[in-house]
């Protein structure tokens, strides 16, 4: 296996191409791994796909809801897409090797994208908010040019930060260490290849995840303790029982990314072991965008009722 390496001055090497040890552990299930892991990715493709189409075209679904929902369903596709089809490749040709820049790229997409999802998640804590504690107020509020605006805010405002991330990472030296144990290219992993000192570099990672993950966490706090205390408000249980089932899908999913992603970025460096980085990421990074699908279908009566409408169509 050969690898890329750059003399700069003073007789140091500066690493220009890097391996993805990934899974390289396991080689004996490599097949099995493999199926597991495309079977993974079409089931979260297919799942967001038919969640945009449905949110789309049924009429009971043209509501800010569904309109961020949908928003959502297309970021789980380009968050997982960052990661799993490298991922696949990998495990597919054993050819581990990416290049500095691929590296910088993927890494940069995924921050950028990791900083959507948490925007996104507390806009629609926000919408359920104002619909559950503002009603009246609900079609006023969350006019459609409101709900454009916030979209698109959610998708472009941590991707100035998050390219400055990138772009201090790689400013690091990382002389002759070129392997990274993890299976794509992560802060964390990264970080342990520099050949200096990075306690700058780590500390501006902590305040960017503080930024872009508990500052959004917050909000979606403060919403949910709004949201919980109208709804228990409410005279009767029906009402109660319908104010928490509109709800409960977001909360699941927000407890899944962020618990998991904060565990992450957030605990001491001390504590940072490759085999938990693995297992962590790919919670997050995977298995939270394959359960998103069936946690807002199962869970919500309109859509499964919009995918039944649209597949009797198909049927027909």
């Amino acid at each position: 296996m050969r690898h890329e390496v750059k003399k700069t001055e003073g007789n140091i090497s500066t690493v220009m191409q890097f391996v993805l040890l990934g899974f390289s552990n396991l080689s004996h299930i490599r097949g099995f791994l493999f199926g597991v892991f495309i079977a993974i990715y079409m089931i979260i493709i297919f799942g967001n796909t038919l969640i945009i189409i449905v949110s789309r075209l049924d009429p009971a679904l043209q509501k800010p809801m569904y309109f961020f929902l949908a928003n959502f369903s297309l970021l789980e596709m380009c968050y997982v897409s960052v990661t799993l089809p490298r991922m696949l490749a990998n495990l597919w040709t054993q050819d581990r090797n990416i290049s500095l820049w691929a590296c910088a790229t993927q890494m940069c997409f995924f921050l950028m994208l990791g900083a959507t999802e948490c925007f996104l998640l507390a806009v629609m804590a926000y919408d359920r908010y104002v619909a559950i504690c503002n009603p009246l107020h609900y079609p006023l509020v969350m006019n459609q040019k409101m709900c454009v605006q916030l979209a698109v805010s959610s998708w472009i405002i941590g991707s100035p930060v998050q390219i400055g991330l990138t772009v201090q990472i790689f400013s690091l030296r990382f002389c002759d260490s070129h392997q990274i144990n993890h299976f794509f290219c992560d802060i964390p992993p990264i970080i342990k290849l520099a050949c200096e000192d990075t306690s700058l570099h780590e500390m501006f990672v902590y305040i960017v995840a503080m930024l872009f993950a508990a500052v959004p966490f917050m909000l979606i706090l403060f919403s949910y303790s709004r949201i919980i205390s109208t709804i228990l408000k409410l005279p009767t249980a029906s009402g109660r029982a319908k104010g928490f089932s509109t709800c409960s899908s977001h909360l699941t999913v927000v407890v899944l990314f962020f618990v998991s992603a904060t565990v992450t970025y957030l605990r001491p460096k001390s504590s940072h072991s490759a085999g938990t980085d693995k297992l962590l990421s790919l919670f997050y990074t995977i298995l939270t965008p394959t359960f998103n699908p069936l946690i807002y279908s199962l869970r919500n009566k309109e859509v499964i009722a919009a995918v039944r409408k649209l597949l009797l169509k198909k049927l027909v």
